[in-house]
């Protein structure tokens, strides 16, 4: 029976497990879905970097590369997407399921295991009650110490906490604990997500039923912790600069074909001072902020290749999808917005609890502008990979078409064979939103959406065809100092609102604001916006 669910939602996935019937066991793959958290569209290898991420670059030489591909810039809203296909206006993020389902309950009810280790986020309730067989992870929505997100244990310093007393509550399967203390010493959350990914391949892939992974890593998301022996790989890597590391990688990103060379490399973000102007204490404080950074990406690439080499050894990489993104940009957050118990403190160590920082940030989003919480592309571009041999056959490749994140579901079902139902018990569900990408990776044309919305707070954007409308919120620090909404009052008035205009195609990195030469086009798309905005509360 399906953990926490109800008989009406029982009765509702029949239609799902008619479909699957229909299609035949032999059809239904694996799927792994990897979402890493606060990545920015150039932190790969694959995508630019000088970051190793040997195990991700090797899917994306096998598979597919996407060079347009959206999330909802925050980490509930992205969530929600990814697990139920909708915009999360329409759910709550994530937190009102009376008039949808999510993706593991669907295929939970089509015969699939349904597996998750990670951060949760975007469900109604705790995983092994909204779909999922078995859940290992953060429970709560948001991010801890990665050493150890309980209590001091003898003989080690107290662990760095973003507040006073924070104890972030922690689950396996139906069991919650708060605090989690690790009992190993070595504990490090990146690694115990790993291993419990490999545990349930070696659990449920032999099994007649195809399985559901999903594996949101909190990695990179600060704190930036990470082990001494990654970070010493990147010491002293970073003492060229900002700027210098920018050029490299808007030069890796034109060489693998994920931007055309009119797209200018935007402005060093405001507030990012010039790297030649800091005295030598200073460049080594931020060379270590991004070398610690980077060994985190550096770790979750060691994970994912060995979950990937326990996929081989199972003989199910054939057919078994994996995909690979980001829950929004990377992070300009800082430290000292936060009531933090480790103030000063270098990052990297347990004790610590900083963050990434705005001018490195504004490196892992090149060639982008702005960051996590906007909605310009530096906020909602996401690298996504998608490695399926038996179906993907020209490894290397990178389409441009444009995708979004509530995609995934509808192509999830898609590959399983399985039908979203149209209600459940007498309550009828709302339609996805999101549109299968399986035409895609089978090297076709799909047919796209018309237009994609977003809203987050006062940030809001419409891509239509190729051009994109976009709104920033009055706060020009929003995401840098922890701005909190009621600290501005929302603009009611529609005409107070600034939109800028861009042609993504010959401008994607939003340097030209054409909405002065379209005036028309504004409007339509403001208009088309308002239409969204209406329909998403009723």
């Amino acid at each position: 029976m399906m953990k926490g669910g109800s008989p009406g939602m029982l009765l509702a996935v029949l239609v799902a497990v008619v479909s699957w019937e229909r299609g035949g066991a032999a059809e239904r793959s694996n799927i792994i879905l990897i979402l890493a958290d606060d990545l920015g569209y150039s932190d790969l290898g694959c995508y630019g970097s000088e970051i190793r991420t040997p195990n991700l670059d090797r899917l994306a030489r096998g598979g597919l590369r996407f060079s347009q591909f959206y999330n909802n810039a925050k980490c509930g809203p992205s969530r929600a997407s990814v697990l139920t296909g909708l915009y999360p206006q329409q759910t709550r993020d994530g937190g009102d399921s009376r008039r949808s389902l999510n993706v593991a309950q669907v295929l939970q009810a089509a015969g699939y295991h349904t597996l998750m280790t990670g951060r949760n986020g975007g469900l109604a309730a705790p995983p092994t009650r909204a779909g999922f067989d078995r859940f290992y992870g953060l429970l709560d929505s948001g991010c801890c110490n990665y050493f150890n997100p309980g209590l001091r244990r003898p003989g080690e310093n107290e662990p760095g906490r973003k507040y006073p007393g924070e104890k972030r509550a922690w689950a396996r399967d139906g069991m919650r604990y708060q605090p989690f203390t690790p009992e190993r010493k070595d504990f490090y959350a990146t690694d115990a997500f790993t291993e419990q990914a490999v545990r349930y391949l070696e659990e449920y892939a032999d099994s007649e039923r195809p399985f559901f992974l999903y594996l949101p890593y909190t990695a990179p998301h600060f704190p930036i912790h990470a082990r001494p022996e990654d970070i010493a790989r990147y010491r002293g890597a970073y003492l060229e600069g900002w700027d210098v590391i920018r050029e490299k990688r808007h030069k890796g990103l034109l060489d693998a074909g994920l931007i055309t060379k009119g797209w200018e490399l935007s402005s060093r973000a405001p507030g990012v001072p010039e790297w030649e102007d800091l005295e030598k204490e200073e460049r080594e404080k931020w060379d270590l902020h991004m070398a610690v950074y980077a060994a985190m990406i550096d770790r979750m690439d060691q994970g994912i290749g060995k979950i990937m080499e326990k996929v081989s050894q199972l003989g199910i990489e054939q057919d078994t999808l994996v995909m690979f993104l980001s829950d929004n940009g990377a992070c300009a957050e800082e430290d000292a917005a936060f009531n933090t118990t480790a103030r000063g403190i270098a990052p990297g160590p347990l004790e610590s609890y900083r963050t990434q920082g705005l001018p490195w940030a504004n490196v892992s989003n090149t060639p982008f502008r702005k960051f996590k919480w906007w909605l310009h592309e530096g906020g909602i571009a996401s690298p996504l990979i998608a490695h399926w041999p038996r179906v993907i056959r020209r490894g290397g490749m990178v389409t441009g078409q444009v995708g979004h994140i509530m995609d995934l579901m509808p192509t999830f079902l898609e590959v399983a064979g399985v039908d979203y139902p149209v209600s459940k018990g007498n309550q009828k569900l709302i339609p996805l939103e999101g549109l299968s990408l399986l035409p895609i990776m089978k090297g076709r044309k799909r047919m796209g959406h018309e237009a994609l919305y977003w809203r987050f707070g006062q940030c809001r954007a419409v891509r239509k065809g190729k051009w994109k409308l976009v709104a920033s919120h009055p706060n020009s620090r929003l995401g840098i100092d922890f701005f909190k909404e009621n600290q501005l009052p929302q603009k009611k008035d529609r005409r107070e609102v600034t939109w800028e205009l861009y042609d993504m195609e010959e401008d994607r990195t939003e340097r030209r604001d054409l909405a002065d030469l379209f005036p028309g086009r504004v409007q339509e798309m403001s208009a088309s916006f308002r239409s969204w905005v209406s329909r998403m509360e009723n």
